[in-house]
């Protein structure tokens, strides 16, 4: 049966959390959601790069195409590197994705995280797991 492809992009970084943190969360949805076939790449540094990731679902059996950056803000990457990858224009969140036998999906672009009442949820957490630790 034809998943939903979720391409899930992270920055890159010389730092090996910042891949496994992008890596482990595309694991989580994974677990989440049995109707994603979850894959993450990278704008720089780390690989796989996001070229190389869409590349790879080409070849897979899906019916739509989802790229979603785990980026909190918009910048240059998301407004103007992220969809010069995906072929759109900037500003534009729908395309298309061709499949390697020919085949023409839906190509969607998620925006970034933003403003959020479960980041801030998350950011009070912290706070107590900090005030725990070393009050």
């Amino acid at each position: 049966m034809a998943k939903t492809g979720f391409l899930l992009v992270g920055h890159g970084s010389k730092k090996p959390y910042n891949k496994e943190l992008i890596e482990n969360t595309a694991a989580m949805v994974a677990a989440k959601e049995d109707g994603f076939l979850v894959k993450s790449g990278f704008m720089s540094i780390n690989e796989p790069t996001v070229q190389e990731v869409l590349e790879e679902f080409r070849s897979e059996d899906i019916e739509k195409m989802i790229v979603v950056p785990l980026f909190l803000a918009k910048g240059i990457h998301i407004l103007v590197d992220i969809p010069g990858i995906l072929g759109l224009s900037e500003g534009s969140y729908k395309g298309e994705f061709t499949l390697a036998d020919g085949t023409v999906v839906p190509l969607l672009y998620a925006q970034p995280i933003g403003a959020d009442p479960l980041l801030a949820d998350m950011m009070i957490r912290n706070a107590y797991n900090v005030l725990e630790e070393h009050a």
